[in-house]
């Protein structure tokens, strides 16, 4: 049983506070978001990555209920707790729709205020219906009001693949936030929450005031657990998972960094833990990958292809500057925003002499995830089959039986269908890259770079290195042959592992498969 009861697809902070669930403090960040200059803030972080909660947390906070704060930071460093009208929008409904769908939405969530604040009639149009309701609000309490927007990007996102719904919706959402501007005066505070960056000109035209805190220092911390947060709030919680687990706690330790770790959202900056996967997994004591189960990024495999983004470009590290991935989305010309922003990839060091900045993976459930996801692009009904046999290569790679597993793979890709539109060397490569990253119980590399140039793929186990170089429609002597000839194998001679060289040709024209492979 659970060590405590955790608040599992909760976002309402006054629920959490009332049934005694776990609550990982944030109140700090919330008084000094709102205990500074800007009155308009926008914060970007991936899906369940706790912006809900925090919108949740900041309408306690606003409507006065300091009873929900005790005992947390917040408590002693505010001395003045006010009271002020709430107006909460919650985006996150409008997915997959049109123009017409859209504006009804937004209508409705208009109607719930309006019978709240019992408002008789109204303009048309949702900006008119948002200025009658926040001057309504203002009147009748005679304080300011606090809007909260939660998801703000939900309708644009899963249609940014397509230009032109992507325009209308954007007019859409801009018609209905232009109140914010005009209304700047009888407005306390303005908090907007996404997943995605879009240019301030397209969504927001009015507001050239908006302060955008994603990438800030001070609130690198803000969503997510950082790892003080992990080993001082949570204590207890790791010490009870290695006694479920039957590991030590420091081996626990590994495998939740392992997996769940490995964000980064300004740098310097803390080491931040998935929330949503770290709660699952303390609750259903397994290390399992929670987040990609929760939702299939369906938009971000249709971006990939809208911009002819292979599995490998994901994989490798790349050095970028900041305004190539800190970028509004519906600008981008490469799909390193959209997966920064979503966090598929997130920030992984900084380069002080050329000022740039390292993106790469987060971690293993991200990478396994995102790869499972992208399988069936190269197996179309036989992915089912081919996470089998990728569990069954990697029980034989353990045992250093390379042959074994390359000939499973080889049986396997021979029950793969025909594919008209396959006939070319990037997609088999592409299907293998996908394959072998998919072997995570070992440490993959594809095309790592040594003195020599790039090894196609290295396999390191607990006893073997395997360099493995790929031909297509050659012969598997000739890639044996460049592992040689690049010695690409010195590179891990101090490793006091066995190093296997591995030469594999692999028939695009004919056979469609692995016709054969030689070691060294």
């Amino acid at each position: 049983m659970a060590l405590k009861l955790y608040p599992i697809g909760i976002q309402t902070f006054e629920r959490i506070r009332m049934e005694d669930k776990l609550y990982v403090d944030k109140t700090e960040y919330i008084y000094r978001m709102t205990h500074n200059s800007g009155k308009y803030i926008f914060l970007s972080r991936p899906r369940r990555f706790g912006k809900s909660l925090l919108v949740s947390t900041l309408q306690s906070y606003f409507e006065g209920k300091k009873e929900l704060f005790k005992g947390l930071a917040i408590e002693r460093m505010e001395k003045e707790w006010g009271e002020y009208p709430v107006l909460r929008f919650d985006m996150s409904g409008g997915k997959h729709q049109d123009v017409a769908e859209l504006e009804l939405y937004l209508g409705y969530q208009l109607e719930d205020h309006e019978k709240k604040y019992e408002m008789k009639s109204h303009r048309e149009g949702v900006n008119n219906r948002l200025t009658d309701l926040i001057q309504t609000v203002y009147k009748q309490t005679g304080k300011p009001v606090v809007i909260l927007i939660d998801e703000y990007d939900a309708p644009l996102l899963d249609v940014a693949h397509d230009d032109e719904l992507l325009t209308n919706l954007r007019k859409v959402m801009r018609n209905f936030y232009s109140p914010l501007k005009v209304n700047e005066a009888m407005l306390r505070f303005v908090f907007i929450t996404g997943i995605t960056k879009f240019s301030q000109l397209s969504i927001f035209s009015e507001l050239n005031n908006i302060s955008n805190i994603s990438m800030d220092k001070e609130y690198s911390g803000i969503c997510g657990i950082t790892k003080e947060e992990l080993l001082g709030q949570m204590s207890e919680d790791i010490d009870h998972l290695a006694d479920r687990l039957s590991q030590s706690r420091e081996e626990v330790l590994q495998s939740l960094k392992d997996n769940y770790d490995g964000y980064h959202f300004t740098w310097p900056g803390p080491d931040v833990f998935n929330p949503y996967s770290l709660l699952n997994c303390f609750a259903k004591e397994k290390i399992g990958a929670y987040w990609f189960a929760s939702g299939t990024p369906t938009f971000l495999i249709e971006m990939m292809r809208k911009f002819d983004v292979s599995p490998i470009d994901i994989g490798e590290k790349e050095l970028v500057d900041e305004s190539d991935f800190d970028a509004p989305t519906e600008n981008m010309v490469a799909l390193t925003p959209l997966l920064y922003q979503s966090g598929y990839i997130t920030i992984k060091g900084y380069d002080e002499d050329s000022q740039l900045f390292v993106l790469g993976v987060p971690n293993r459930e991200i990478w396994v995830g995102l790869f499972k996801s992208l399988l069936p692009n190269y197996l179309s009904n036989r992915t089912p089959k081919g996470k089998v046999a990728v569990a069954q290569m990697s029980v034989l790679i353990r045992k250093g039986n390379i042959d074994g597993a390359l000939k499973l793979l080889q049986t396997f890709l021979a029950t793969v269908p025909y594919c008209d539109n396959c006939q070319y060397e990037g997609h088999y490569q592409q299907l293998l890259y996908v394959i072998f990253a998919l072997l995570t119980d070992y440490r993959i590399n594809v095309e790592q770079r040594t003195s020599k140039g790039r090894t196609d793929i290295t396999l390191e186990t607990q006893d073997h290195i395997f360099v493995l170089e790929l031909k297509f429609d050659k012969t598997a002597d000739e890639a044996l042959a460049q592992i040689n000839a690049n010695r690409y194998a010195d590179a891990f001679a101090m490793s006091g592992k066995q190093v296997v060289k591995v030469g594999i040709n692999f028939s695009v024209k004919n056979e469609k498969n692995i016709t054969e492979w030689v070691k060294g």
